[in-house]
């Protein structure tokens, strides 16, 4: 369990996903985008809570999806707030924290998230990796799921929408409903039906994932062309924004 409760004083979702590198940040800046453009006036936070993998500057380590993050929501707060917890190996949390001997500053991590949900219309939270990732080494069973259900925000699960996605996503799903997480939804990521001939679940996967979960599928990105999907550099196609505006992300987020 986690420590301590915390108090987000807006609306908002988790974005989880079903592995590391499945696109959380992608998403997650395509939502702020859509969001500020469905309204531009609407003002979104952003908390990214735990990072590991970061670069070190003079200033301190520094996270690039967070970056990517305070970009596209136009964020007011600085990137140790929205991004509290930083380790520079590219570790689980637990690990990271382990490695370098340190204990987790739960309050600091309270500060900066409530700090980001106070001063927001709607708020997203992006976790590390998957839901089981360790993060505290003092309590090796505490997960990133620990944190999503202290949260309390509706979840959303990004998944890949290749062979393997049905068992990993309906997992996910499971542990979520386990803690009484709400779903929100689930954003399959990298469809390409130009490979079929030799996946071809990318033609069914949508169609099982909701059967499976009972979660509703609420967009399905395609495969973009690595050059127009580059979030920590600023970029994001117009057509993926275009796509994520469909949405009606504050009714998901329970606004």
């Amino acid at each position: 369990m986690f420590p301590r409760p915390l108090e987000m004083n807006s609306p908002g979702l988790f974005v989880t996903a079903t592995d590391t590198g499945v696109g959380k940040t992608l998403v997650s800046c395509a939502i702020a985008a859509a969001l500020r453009r469905q309204d531009s006036s609407i003002r979104v936070g952003v908390s990214k809570p735990f990072s590991s993998g970061c670069r070190l500057e003079r200033e301190g380590l520094v996270n690039e999806d967070t970056e990517a993050l305070a970009y596209f929501a136009d964020a007011r707060q600085p990137l140790d707030v929205i991004n509290p917890i930083r380790f520079r190996k590219p570790l689980a949390p637990a690990v990271a924290a382990a490695d370098k001997r340190a204990r987790i500053d739960y309050d600091a991590l309270q500060r900066g998230m409530e700090t980001v949900a106070a001063d927001a219309d709607v708020t997203l939270v992006e976790g590390a990796g998957g839901l089981f990732v360790p993060i505290d080494p003092d309590h090796p069973r505490r997960t990133m799921l620990d944190l999503a259900a202290a949260i309390g925000y509706p979840v959303l699960v990004v998944c890949r929408s290749l062979l393997g996605t049905l068992n990993h996503t309906a997992m996910t799903v499971e542990l979520l409903r386990r803690r009484n997480c709400r779903v929100a939804g689930i954003v399959m990521n990298g469809f390409d039906a130009e490979i079929e001939n030799t996946d071809p679940s990318i033609k069914t996967n949508r169609q099982w994932l909701e059967k499976m979960t009972g979660s509703s599928v609420v967009a399905v990105i395609p495969r973009f062309k690595p050059e127009l999907i580059q979030p920590h550099k600023g970029v994001l196609d117009e057509a993926l924004i275009d796509l994520m505006s469909t949405i009606h992300w504050r009714g998901l987020a329970g606004w």
